[in-house]
């Protein structure tokens, strides 16, 4: 079975790689001041960890930032805060094809929302989540820094402990995004 498994994962990541493939993206990115849009791309399957991304929501809301968060929970039954939540979208495993690959019409809204950054929160590298991180269009990605992958979708990647804590996480995010100031926004096309 886990065979199996595997050969799967190995062709949703080729299907994936095609698709990074002939996407192009500008990348733009100036200060934290001019950021109206952020996209969370959350691994949920610890439900305690939702405190965090409410009050990173919270900060993001007083500043007036519009925050939208897509989790993947492999369960089942979804826990009781993640129904009916208006900023958080869940995806579970009956909404991912036989390729890992999500399926569900929220995720390709979400891939295709043009949000100024987007934040993965992936420490265990969930494929589906993965895929919806590199085929994004957000201006600028944040990620964990990864030394086995060259070809990464992230414009910053941040280098954390293990074990890793989300709130930590968020918390060196926001004071990294912050300490980058440019006066005129970066542009790049990226491949």
């Amino acid at each position: 079975m886990e065979l199996l498994e595997s050969i799967r994962l190995k062709i949703g990541k080729y299907i994936l790689l095609n698709k990074c493939s002939r996407i192009k993206r500008k990348v733009f990115y100036s200060n934290i001041s001019q950021i109206k849009s952020i996209g969370i791309v959350w691994d949920s399957s610890n439900p305690q960890e939702f405190v965090h991304l409410s009050k990173f929501y919270q900060k993001m809301h007083e500043r007036k930032i519009d925050v939208n968060i897509i989790g993947y929970f492999p369960g089942k039954n979804l826990p009781d805060q993640y129904i009916g939540n208006r900023y958080l979208t869940t995806i579970r495993k009956q909404e991912v094809n036989l390729f890992f690959i999500p399926t569900s019409a929220e995720t390709n809204n979400f891939i295709n929302k043009k949000f100024d950054i987007l934040i993965e929160i992936n420490f265990k590298k969930v494929f589906p989540l993965q895929y919806i991180s590199y085929l994004s269009i957000a201006g600028f990605k944040v990620g964990l820094f990864e030394s086995e992958n060259a070809a990464t979708p992230f414009e910053l990647m941040m280098d954390i402990k293990k074990p890793a804590d989300i709130g930590n996480y968020l918390d060196e995010v926001l004071h990294y995004l912050e300490m980058i100031n440019y006066g005129d926004r970066i542009k790049v096309d990226k491949q």
